[in-house]
């Protein structure tokens, strides 16, 4: 079995594989090709839970163990902690243990990838990104690596925060425009952008309600059912589309709160699979995470662990 560490993950997971792997991946699990039930969550304690998200292919398989320690700084330790083990379907013969961590801030960059590829009309130029975060940081590389974008805004509650991930980005991607953005600002006065992702832990709406017709909003961060990103009048005015259907009923707390029409909302593997009617004016795209996401990445891989 390969052990891979976190550097060694993200070096054998190349956007440019691994979006076309996530897109046939979602055409799998929107047919039941792939079988992945939703995570089951087993509290550890006050501040700590235990996620498990097994996903099962007809050749490769995979399970994610996930440990969230919100309390960790205080041991010197990361609060997410974790790996993918993938392992042959028939078999059950381990193949390879993946960085869990890794894992996740790469495809779940990859799928707003996906989402850009499959509903924005045009290649990006530019984004706006709110939150300086793990997931902020992968978007941004991804979006430079995959579609060489070079104009980037960073918005943040603090603009301080803000500052330093743009000094950041420009230092390690070369010839990249970057500038920070105080929220109050965003709110009254968003730039116009391309593409805005936002990427936080928010309570409360923090996409602003008007946007430019031709920007796409991805909506990443809010996983729980208390969390928000997307404000109420944006989600009633565009068509909404999701990564995972089933998990978003229980996950988005955006689409929850705003108790959006479910049977309208579509998911982005019936839309690849040519399923449904064509998509009227430029959508919203919200993602939760799906464990055939880490089976995605788990294949692209053992594919390059077994041409190597």
């Amino acid at each position: 079995m390969y052990i891979l560490d976190a550097q060694q993950t993200a070096e054998a997971l190349p956007y440019a594989a691994l979006v076309p792997a996530l897109a046939q991946a979602a055409q799998e699990y929107a047919d039941g090709r792939i079988v992945a039930p939703e995570r089951q969550v087993v509290p550890i304690d006050a501040a700590s839970v235990l996620l498990s998200m097994p996903a099962i292919g007809a050749e490769l398989s995979i399970t994610k163990l996930i440990t969230v320690h919100a309390d960790n700084a205080r041991h010197g330790l990361p609060a997410i902690q974790g790996e993918v083990i993938a392992f042959e379907t028939s078999s059950g013969r381990r193949v390879a243990l993946l960085d869990g961590p890794t894992v996740t801030a790469r495809r779940t960059a990859a799928m707003s990838l996906l989402g850009i590829q499959t509903l924005a009309p045009t290649r990006p130029q530019s984004a706006l990104l709110i939150g300086t975060g793990v997931q902020a940081a992968a978007h941004a590389d991804a979006l430079v690596e995959f579609f060489s974008v070079t104009q980037f805004w960073i918005a943040a509650r603090h603009v301080a925060r803000a500052q330093a991930f743009c000094s950041e980005l420009s230092t390690r991607h070369a010839g990249i425009v970057a500038s920070p953005l105080a929220m109050d600002v965003l709110q009254n006065a968003a730039p116009p952008t391309d593409v805005l992702i936002a990427l936080t832990t928010s309570r409360s709406a923090v996409i602003p309600a008007k946007l430019a017709p031709q920007t796409l909003a991805i909506g990443v961060g809010a996983f729980k059912p208390d969390m928000v990103e997307f404000p109420v009048a944006l989600l009633a005015e565009r068509c909404i589309v999701v990564d995972d259907l089933a998990g978003a009923r229980h996950e988005a707390g955006d689409l929850m709160q705003a108790k959006v029409d479910w049977s309208k909302v579509r998911a982005i593997g019936d839309i690849l699979a040519g399923r449904g009617a064509a998509l009227q004016g430029m959508p919203v795209f919200k993602t939760v995470g799906q464990a055939a996401w880490d089976l995605a990445a788990a294949r692209v891989v053992c594919a390059r662990l077994a041409a190597a």
